[in-house]
């Protein structure tokens, strides 16, 4: 039976780096990965010093050939299962029913964002339609910006996008669930409020250009944010028993050890702040940190 250091779940930006930093540590590290990071669908990466605007697959393909200099070995298989042994020895199985095993666990999936149900959404979403202004708010500066809040209130999104553009519409999708006081503070901001139900988006080559309306009425919009909410990638995390906050994401320490021993969970699976620069760090940090253990444990018993 083979035991791995470290196996990683996920192999986006904070499970590469953690991949990049064992794997000069030496250590014996197997990273499984499916191809679905939640910033697959965009044109460009920002905010990070370096790579601001690289696409995702280019970042990830320079990742990959950075992590395997130093020795990490990758599958793209599914991860269905993960456990810990009372050996201490976590097992982890395969969607074919393989199982793996190491000494520590580093879960790096990510979250993956609700998508608004509305009808030819994805022909637009990465290149107009947007879940994060500090992503992609620069790109469509000045523009008829809107914000989809259906299922949870989009006044504070909408107030803060003010930031890139003075022209926003909340677009609510059927439901007025606006306090009298939310209502004041919009027409205050001059911030446009349209309440009809939605049901559908027209525009070209994925790029928005009107809102339609269920009395094919349309509403010039250029750029559509929504607050939606998210979930986990996957429920490995929650099945091991993790603590989660009340968003759904897992608690973890300053160097991104979760409640049970030996397993670690970084990036946007463990944090609010979901930018790629914030995911590689904790990644960083996780790596550091399970060499570290992996060392008391060597000398402890040596």
């Amino acid at each position: 039976m083979i035991v791995y250091d470290v196996i990683i779940i996920g192999g986006g930006p904070a499970g590469l780096n953690a991949a990049v930093v064992l794997g000069r540590c030496r250590r014996k590290v197997l990273m499984f990965d499916i191809g679905r990071q939640r910033n697959r669908f965009s044109s460009g990466m920002r905010n990070y010093l370096t790579r601001d605007n690289i696409p995702p697959l280019e970042f990830l393909t320079i990742a990959y050939s950075e992590a395997e200099r130093y020795g990490v070995a990758f599958k793209a298989v599914e991860i269905v299962h993960a456990e810990k042994l009372s050996t201490g020895i976590f097992v982890t199985k395969d969607k074919n029913g393989i199982n793996y095993y190491s000494k520590k666990l580093l879960i790096a999936t990510g979250l993956r964002d609700n998508i608004p149900s509305i009808s030819n959404v994805d022909a637009f979403y990465g290149k107009s339609v947007f879940h994060c202004p500090y992503c992609d708010g620069w790109e469509v500066r000045d523009k008829n910006i809107g914000v989809y809040a259906r299922n949870k209130n989009g006044v504070e999104l909408a107030l803060s996008l003010q930031t890139w553009s003075k022209k926003i519409t909340l677009y609510t999708d059927g439901r007025n669930y606006l306090k009298p006081i939310e209502q004041q503070i919009l027409d205050k901001k001059s911030i446009g409020c349209n309440f009809k139900k939605i049901i559908g988006l027209e525009g070209k080559n994925g790029i928005l250009r009107n809102i339609v309306f269920q009395d094919h009425e349309k509403q010039r919009c250029n750029a559509l944010f929504f607050v939606n909410g998210y979930k986990q990638q996957c429920n490995i995390a929650r099945t091991l028993g993790c603590q989660m906050n009340k968003k759904g994401v897992v608690i973890t320490n300053r160097l991104q050890q979760a409640n049970i021993t030996g397993l670690y969970v970084a990036g946007d699976a463990s944090k609010d702040m979901h930018f790629v620069v914030v995911a590689a760090a904790e990644g960083a940090k996780a790596g550091v940190s399970i060499n570290k253990e992996l060392q008391k444990e060597e000398f402890k018993n040596a």
